[in-house]
């Protein structure tokens, strides 16, 4: 029996095991890396352990600390989350080597489905349909484009797109720097890179008795670097027919190494130009999913409970799997901005708020589900979360925030009770991918299931109408000046309550009629609109969108007289009423209200318009402040990981001028237009801030 469990991860995943073995009477450990310190899963457990540093290689990669702690701890379990060395076989067998329970299949099966060339190999002799390998020697022109993959590990990581032959050895050459860094292992391989492919998967449970379970499909086509977004179950692609199929090749891959615990086993489906869709083996995950919730939304099983379960021995219930009920989608939230090539962000989130949310890292027992009762219940949202209120998103882990996920009777019933609750949401601090998530699930391409792994690219991110559009809308759009107006009055109403005659009554007389107020903001994850539509807005004396060293500005200029606001360039609109933190306007006749949270160098306004977040400006800057023309300045902590050119050189526009590594990704610094590079203050290995000037290329 499994009486005290450590959890050899964090964040997120550490919080859902927790939850399960709370409700299961089982003790709990966590681990945690000082820069995890005040992390929600450290004070979930009953117990905790410091894995003294930060990166990853030195706490969460050490698996000599992990057993250690286990063993300070008194645990008698190890569940190992998902990434990290969860699919370690050495980590399983130190587990075991210690005398505790590795919760996870057997390190045999590990190594086997470890390396995608030998798995590919093997699930080809198990009669799995596969992609043919591509040796990188062999790989022709007839052969493009193809994919170089990593041989270990996941997540996107070790991944490059090859479109000519020329890029190939760059590619190559990148994708295995990647590969070793996140996996201890270089090796890369070749295979057909289908653009328009879907990316499906099968859950799996094996027990130890013979048993092996096929709980059906997830959806997980819509991916950004390889990583998934967005993941579903059922699959709007597979009908009874094809989800035979897959179950089959899934079972037939779980016993061709004799598997035990969780997994899943993930397929490229593509249809080809007669109508037929096929489908390959991509690779096996030795562990539980990110996913793994919209398989318990539409089956009703906790599925951390049933590897505990499998882990202690017991077979799975007679009777086989249950079948599916309802539609569940999961997306996940990610502290980035989609529309600067998902750039990963770091900083303090100081609000996280999910409206309408029936239960956290479980599914909503107490709100009578059942699978006899649901397809009449109504649809329900579920939050796992690795952060709350204050949290610090740092750079040494993946940006996720949080799992949303939403289930509902019919598919787009869960797509418009997700997007609802996500569009509601308060989330202030970071940018995220939340506005994207949003219009993708209200995309009508998405409604109707046309979904493949390009989907992002073919349906684009930039620009007013993109994707990754603020749901406010652009600098000009009535939604972002209406609620910069709100912030500003909030403000105003700030001081007046601040400003007190004989210390009790709040101030704002005035013998004479004073000139307007103005407040100046950045739009923080703007869209500027362009020259004519903001000209066009100068002319009208209003609310003038300015370009203040290449960002989105908004001046608000606004007169509290006794006949009521005057503002120009907001004709019709009337104050209905102004607090510090909650502002009424009526707009033509149509009232609406704005909530406006103040952080420092941050206001936050949610509205049913949608969120918009600006930056409070002075009145006067600082001109010693401003940068050279052509500086490069990095978007975020991270490594220098080598340089590609030398001051003096010549550069075009897009050109690679170094590399960072933040959060597990490389990220390339690119020269902004043709130049020359002047400077070049950083080096190889060096820590950066935000902000901080790591080359000048002025443009020619």
């Amino acid at each position: 029996m499994i009486n005290n469990l450590l959890v050899a991860n964090r964040g997120e995943i550490a919080r859902r095991v927790f939850r399960t073995c709370s409700a299961l009477g089982v003790g709990t450990v966590a681990v945690y890396s000082d820069a995890d310190a005040a992390s929600p899963h450290v004070s979930d457990a009953d117990a905790a352990v410091r894995l003294p540093g930060n990166a990853p290689s030195e706490t969460y990669l050490r698996a000599d600390l992990l057993v250690k702690a286990a063993a300070e701890a008194g645990a008698d379990a190890v569940h190992p989350g998902y990434g990290f060395l969860s699919e370690n076989a050495a980590f399983a067998r130190a587990v075991a080597d210690a005398g505790l329970t590795w919760v996870g299949p057997p390190p045999a099966a590990i190594e086997a489905m470890g390396s995608k060339v030998e798995s590919k190999r093997l699930m080809a002799a198990a009669g799995v349909p596969v992609l043919p390998e591509l040796a990188v020697a062999q790989v022709t022109e007839a052969d493009l484009p193809v994919l170089v993959k990593a041989s270990a590990g996941g997540g996107g990581r070790g991944m490059r797109i090859v479109h000519t032959l020329a890029e190939l050895p760059a590619a190559v050459a990148s994708a295995s720097a990647e590969a070793g860094s996140a996996f201890g292992d270089p090796t890369v391989f070749c295979e057909r890179y289908l653009a328009t492919g879907r990316h499906i998967e099968v859950q799996v449970l094996a027990d130890a008795h013979g048993t092996v379970w096929a709980l059906g499909e997830r959806e997980c086509s819509l991916q950004r670097r390889h990583q998934k977004v967005l993941e579903e179950a059922p699959s709007p692609l597979v009908d009874g027919a094809m989800r035979a199929r897959l179950c089959d090749a899934a079972v037939a891959a779980a016993r061709a190494v004799d598997y035990v615990g969780a997994g899943t086993v993930e397929f490229l489906a593509w249809t080809g130009p007669d109508g037929a869709t096929e489908f390959y083996f991509l690779e096996m995950n030795t562990r539980l999913q990110v996913e793994h919730p919209v398989t318990e939304s539409v089956t009703g099983l906790d599925l951390v409970a049933l590897q505990l379960s499998v882990a202690e021995g017991t077979p799975l219930p007679a009777g086989g799997p249950p079948a599916f009920t309802g539609h569940s989608i999961e997306v996940r939230l990610y502290a980035e901005d989609p529309a600067l090539d998902w750039q990963p962000q770091s900083g303090t989130l100081h609000r996280f708020t999910v409206p309408d949310v029936a239960a956290e890292f479980a599914l909503p027992v107490s709100g009578g589900w059942s699978p006899e009762t649901t397809r009449q219940s109504r649809p329900w949202v579920r939050l796992d979360s690795g952060v709350r209120d204050g949290s610090e998103v740092g750079v040494h882990y993946d940006p996720m925030l949080a799992k949303v996920i939403a289930w509902a009777p019919t598919r787009v019933a869960a797509a418009r009770t997700l997007a609802g609750v996500l569009a509601r949401a308060r989330i202030h601090g970071l940018r995220t991918n939340r506005d994207l998530l949003v219009r993708t699930l209200r995309h009508p391409a998405f409604l109707a299931g046309e979904l493949d792994t390009a989907f992002f690219d073919r349906h684009g991110l930039g620009g007013p109408e993109g994707l990754a559009a603020p749901l406010a809308g652009p600098l000009d759009s009535a939604a972002v000046r209406l609620s910069a107006l709100a912030a500003a009055l909030a403000a105003a109403a700030a001081n007046r309550a601040a400003a007190t005659v004989l210390g009790r009554l709040p101030s704002g007389w005035r013998n004479v009629a004073s000139a307007p107020l103005r407040r100046k903001y950045l739009l923080v994850g703007g869209v500027s609109p362009d020259a004519t539509v903001r000209d066009a807005a100068a002319q009208d004396g209003a609310a003038a969108p300015t370009e203040g060293d290449g960002e989105p500005e908004l001046e608000i200029a606004y007169r509290l007289t006794g006949d009521g606001l005057r503002a120009p360039g907001f004709d019709g609109v009337e104050l209905v009423s102004a607090t510090p933190e909650h502002v009424v306007l009526e707009v033509g006749g149509l009232r609406r209200s704005f909530d406006v949270a103040h952080y420092p160098g941050l206001v936050a306004v949610d509205s049913a318009l949608g969120p918009v977040a600006l930056t409070p400006l002075p009145r006067f800057r600082d001109p010693e402040s401003a940068l050279a023309t052509g500086s490069l300045v990095a978007p975020m902590p991270g490594t220098v990981l080598r340089l590609g050119v030398e001051v003096g050189d010549q550069v075009r526009a897009g050109q690679p001028v170094l590399w960072l590594e933040a959060m597990k990704m490389e990220h390339q610094i690119t020269a902004p237009a043709d130049g020359v590079v002047t400077e070049l203050p950083v080096g190889v290995g060096q820590q950066v801030e935000v902000g901080t000037l790591l080359a000048v290329v002025p443009s020619e």
